[in-house]
């Protein structure tokens, strides 16, 4: 069975929320891993909502410093701390945060419990987590201030062996890890068996590509060519280009045609302006573009790639 991977929607607003959504923050669950993508006015309360535990998040990953995006982040900082929280934790965001952070602790006089890591985005592509399941890197937006998206993407697995197979030429457990790589088996006799006979392909890798604030832009859809699952803002629909422009925001239309373009095999928009009551429209508008659109809702949980099988 594949490993469970999924994000669960906490906040869909854009800048200001509402009595019904609150601003932007998912988190992303790979296996036992939980990730936190952007962190909101309200995130810990509605982590608690959503019944997810706040010790497991030992990543946070914050788009850009408008507050929309991180607002939530002192009071979750600090709720560790008063939970007596020890393992360190590790924040990646634009230059700033850190300075955002220090003077709350400076003016409180207050020394964690734990040690915050942060690690500064730039310009350009950057790999910034790695484990031996999966990788992290930074999608470049094009928005007011340095903004980044998030590609999240599980590494190549070695192939599997068919157990049928490991009866019928008791294959060595010595042998088992070269077998997995592609090795062909030699057996005691010296027979060799192709590899394709006594094993079958992994998955494929699974990915999901988190584009934060931005105009429409092409320049990073061969990064995200392909993804099992696109979220990309849409702020606003078709009728109010104009002022997505302006704001350096996307449309409903917009976020389908990247979607189409890049090929993925679903897109969640989100991120709606405080101005729309109602979303149906915006699922309407996207589908007449790119069919498989759903529209991100706080406490949907949304699995990614062969999970939904």
């Amino acid at each position: 069975m594949p490993e469970i991977f999924q994000t669960t929607i906490l906040g869909s607003s854009a800048a200001v929320p509402t009595s019904l959504r609150h601003t932007t923050a998912q988190v992303l669950q790979y296996h036992n891993q939980r990730f936190l993508l952007d962190c909101a006015e309200g995130t810990q309360m509605q982590m608690r909502r959503f019944k997810i535990p706040l010790m497991k998040i030992n990543h946070i990953f914050i788009s850009h410093l408008h507050g929309d995006h991180f607002l939530g982040l002192p009071g979750l900082l600090f709720t560790y701390h008063l939970l007596g929280r020890e393992k360190d934790i590790h924040i990646y965001s634009p230059p700033g945060m850190d300075e955002i952070i220090g003077v709350q602790y400076r003016l409180a006089q207050l020394q964690p419990s734990y040690a915050i890591r942060f690690h500064e985005l730039h310009q350009g592509r950057q790999r910034i987590y790695d484990d031996k399941r999966l990788f992290i890197e930074t999608i470049e937006m094009d928005h007011r201030i340095p903004t980044f998206g998030f590609l999240i993407q599980e590494k190549e697995r070695d192939r599997n062996i068919l157990k049928s197979s490991i009866d019928r030429y008791k294959i060595p457990r010595d042998q088992m890890p070269e077998i997995k790589k592609g090795k062909d088996l030699i057996t005691q006799n010296g027979r060799v068996i192709p590899n394709e006979k006594i094993t079958r392909t992994a998955d494929q890798p699974r990915s999901y590509a988190f584009c934060s604030d931005t105009l429409y832009t092409e320049q990073f859809i061969d990064q995200i060519r392909g993804a099992d699952l696109l979220y990309h803002e849409a702020t606003f629909m078709q009728d109010k280009a104009g002022i997505a422009r302006q704001k350096n925001h996307s449309t409903t239309a917009e976020a389908a045609t990247l979607a189409k373009k890049a090929g993925v095999n679903k897109l969640l928009i989100g991120h709606y302006s405080a101005r729309y009551k109602e979303l149906q429209a915006f699922m309407e508008e996207a589908i007449k573009v790119f069919p498989n659109t759903i529209l991100a809702q706080e406490g949907d949980v949304i699995d990614i790639g062969l999970s939904e099988e």
